[in-house]
């Protein structure tokens, strides 16, 4: 398999997209964010990023295989939103990702990084709040869906995203201790993972820790 050289991003604009964007820039890969509005279109295409306009719920899997022409790896890092809107934890985190699978095998793009979260296979507690089921269901289901799906998947899932700088080291195996993450280092471990072809099939919880983060990688137990 080789490297990726062109990275379509599902979900853009998202705190992590941007973060993602100009870490990929700088190892010298093209970037296609995909964002639904005129003016996140122009923010990205002023980070050198090469922007293609995507609404994730309105678009059909035909309308993301087109966005995804030209590339060689899929990145979906999209998400409904903190709000209290159970609908959009589906329309965008679910079926975002099922039709960001399906455009992908339709434009012949095999390899797929997922943006997941920690802890989304353990059982919810009686009396979970039904936004946050709603959100931790529809991520189980899509990493679920991509498993099976037969593409070169990773899927990684953060602890507790938040906006500190980056440390560049990590702890990463399929279940770590709950904790946070600088969305920057999340960014690099995308990076790093689309450069590791070992990466494949993976699927690793990720917070703060002692380990640099591509020694972390190569030496995640699967």
């Amino acid at each position: 398999m080789t490297t990726p050289q062109r990275i379509v991003i599902v979900g853009g604009h998202g705190k992590v997209a941007r973060q993602l964007i100009p870490t990929l820039i700088g190892r010298g890969k093209e970037v296609v964010p995909l964002a639904r509005r005129q003016q996140q279109l122009l923010d990205l295409a002023a980070m050198g990023a090469d922007p293609r306009e995507l609404d994730i719920e309105a678009a059909t899997e035909r309308d993301f295989a087109r966005a995804f022409e030209g590339a060689d790896a899929v990145v979906f890092a999209a998400g409904g939103g903190p709000d209290g809107n159970i609908d959009r934890k589906r329309t965008v985190d679910l079926e975002g990702s099922l039709k960001s699978i399906a455009g992908a095998r339709a434009a012949g793009i095999s390899r797929f990084v997922q943006v997941s979260a920690i802890g989304v296979d353990e059982p919810l507690p009686e009396g979970t709040e039904p936004v946050w089921r709603a959100y931790v269901e529809a991520k189980r289901d899509a990493d679920a869906a991509l498993r099976d799906s037969g593409l070169e998947w990773t899927i990684v899932r953060p602890g507790g995203l938040t906006d500190d700088p980056a440390t560049g080291r990590v702890a990463v195996a399929p279940t770590v201790e709950r904790g946070s993450i600088p969305r920057a280092d999340v960014a690099h471990v995308i990076a790093d993972v689309l450069d590791l072809p070992a990466t494949v099939g993976a699927q690793w919880e990720v917070v703060s820790g002692q380990v640099p983060i591509p020694t972390a990688l190569e030496s995640a137990p699967r």
